[in-house]
């Protein structure tokens, strides 16, 4: 059976069809100022993580989280840093610290959870932390937290 019909991008011949360039805006940085950013974030979350400043490291990584195609090395380091912290964090301050996040830093955090549990390897490291990252935020934000998650084209 021929299945060469599944990697024709038939949108291309569509006039109506939406890019995503037209859904969102991408991050106005380039992708040398967003890894110098997410970098000068990196020292700045271990410095509030040596004073205990779970809610602050969480708030810098999250409030801004590079994002669009062209910054992936950034991304990749702005999960690590989020993994890091998530890790160094007790179980039993979880939902104090979800409580103090601000609606937009929630979906961020849900979106870089889904993000961890779906990278090969990830799991098999700190998936019982990220999914009990998950459960809480869950508690604390609600489900609807998981749809704007999913439903937004800023993929993180």
């Amino acid at each position: 059976m021929d299945v060469n019909f599944r990697k024709i991008d038939i949108d291309q011949f569509d006039e109506d069809a939406l890019l995503d360039s037209e859904l969102y805006d991408f991050d106005p940085r380039d992708s040398a100022q967003a890894l110098n950013d997410t970098k000068q974030n990196a020292v700045a979350v271990r410095s509030s993580l040596a004073k205990n400043d779970y809610v602050g490291a969480l708030t810098l990584v999250l409030e801004s989280a590079p994002y669009g195609p062209s910054v992936e090395e950034a991304k990749n380091l702005n999960l690590q840093t989020l993994v890091s912290i998530l890790n160094s964090t007790k179980a039993t301050d979880i939902s104090g610290i979800v409580k103090a996040l601000s609606t937009d830093a929630q979906d961020t955090l849900m979106k870089y959870l889904y993000k961890g549990m779906a990278l090969p390897g990830w799991g098999d490291l700190s998936g019982s932390v990220l999914l009990g990252w998950h459960e809480k935020l869950t508690e604390v934000a609600g489900t609807g937290c998981i749809v704007r998650a999913m439903t937004d084209r800023r993929i993180v």
